[in-house]
């Protein structure tokens, strides 16, 4: 164990803070939040802090949040189970076609992303006619869902079935990268889209109601919890269990589409091997901590186990690490998701042109244009310095980057 791995913050009545933020900036506005959530009375051990640690709704993004006897929903969040897929193909970036637009558009073609205002008719981030594909993953979801909307029948009028198999907007997106070695593998990160994002609405409402006469003494009402054995919680955890199902299903068919449509332009016949799995980092599930059953609630953060693989990526123009879990106990067994950003989509479509976005992913077959420059890499921490602070955490199993990305 290094000596100096985690930056320790105590406070009165609090419990103990463990930031992995060596050598990364962590800017205070995230430092309070932090403090406000180990503030609540059924924090177990410690909070986690991952590198990547930036500003969230209710919670920090990049915190992990062991808890005990209650559940917090804004801290898992509306976008549930959101994560990432990467599979490794047999081909090397020479059986690459030399122009990379064609690459991209079939695989624009084959998931629909980004969205349309439902207003002018057709959301081009939907389905109009899903594949058979999408039926088939939808069946093993169905009987789930229709439980969950006979207790909550608003979760009816959601896009449910029509997103399955959709990117989405912002962060989220669909990548060609190649390895150390020109290995060509493909990575994607999305969650469980518009039916998530109304579960982890609703449930966050339902909490602050329930919670009417003590939420002025909450630190933040987002911070609003469920107890065990409330009717709540049970709902939450079951409907937040489902969303998380639902997003690894959506990255399967989107991967499934991806790797399709890459089979369609490379002729070259190719073999994928699943090296790294298929993992959540906005998520809740029970774990063994310290001989305890707890609650692990990662709002930004994945899950390193001993051995565990895992996905870190860099921004659009930056690199991508897959790695393995070296299980430290003292950060529940958590590694970071991604760089983190240092300034909010406003401030970096204010401060950034095209002609910054067009030099920055110069390597890159992507869109280049005004509605993505919230995504540019100088919107982020720097990912060495990330993968640095937590060397403790994982350890870099292959270094990615990326030459194809498609965002919605």
């Amino acid at each position: 164990m290094q000596h100096n791995e985690f930056q320790l913050l105590t406070a009165q009545n609090s419990a103990p803070i463990k930031m992995w933020t060596h050598g990364v900036p962590v800017e205070p506005e995230a430092r309070e939040q932090l403090q406000n959530t180990a503030k609540m009375p059924f924090i177990f051990q410690h909070l986690a802090v991952m590198p990547d640690v930036h500003l969230g709704k209710g919670s920090t993004i990049g915190s992990v949040i062991p808890t005990k006897g209650a559940i917090i929903p804004a801290a898992v969040g509306v976008d549930i189970g959101c994560g990432m897929i990467a599979v490794r193909t047999s081909l090397v970036a020479s059986d690459l076609p030399d122009n990379l637009s064609g690459l991209r558009s079939a695989i624009e073609q084959a998931v629909p992303h980004g969205r349309t205002s439902t207003r002018s008719g057709r959301d081009k981030g939907a389905w109009e006619t899903p594949p058979q594909e999408v039926d088939n993953h939808w069946s093993m979801l169905a009987a789930r869902f229709k439980r969950l909307t006979d207790n909550y029948p608003q979760l009816l009028k959601t896009n449910n079935y029509q997103h399955l198999g959709t990117l989405g907007t912002g962060n989220h997106f669909i990548e060609i990268c190649l390895d150390e070695q020109q290995r060509v593998w493909v990575m994607l990160h999305s969650g469980s889209r518009g039916v998530g994002n109304a579960i982890g609405t609703l449930f966050i409402t339902l909490a602050q109601q329930d919670m009417q006469q003590h939420i002025a003494n909450l630190p933040d009402k987002n911070l609003a919890y469920f107890k065990e054995g409330s009717k709540h919680y049970d709902d939450y955890m079951e409907a937040v269990s489902w969303a998380q199902d639902f997003a690894r299903h959506n990255r399967e068919v989107m991967m499934s589409r991806v790797l399709a449509a890459l089979s369609r332009i490379v002729t070259k016949p190719f073999m994928t091997q699943q090296e790294a799995v298929n993992c959540h980092h906005n998520y809740v599930q029970k774990e063994t901590h310290f001989g305890e059953e707890v609650l692990v609630t990662r709002k930004g953060a994945v899950s390193a186990q001993k051995g565990q693989m895992g996905i870190i990526p860099g921004s659009m123009g930056a690199k991508s690490f897959i790695v393995r879990g070296l299980g430290n106990e003292e950060s529940f067994c958590s590694c970071s998701h991604g760089a983190g950003r240092t300034m909010s989509r406003t401030a970096a479509k204010k401060r950034f042109t095209v002609d910054d976005q067009i030099r920055a992913t110069a390597h890159v077959e992507c869109r280049k244009d005004s509605d993505v420059i919230d995504e540019i890499p100088m919107a982020y921490k720097d990912i060495d310095a990330v993968m640095a602070a937590q060397a403790s955490l994982v350890e870099i199993v292959h270094t990615l980057r990326q030459v194809v990305c498609v965002k919605g």
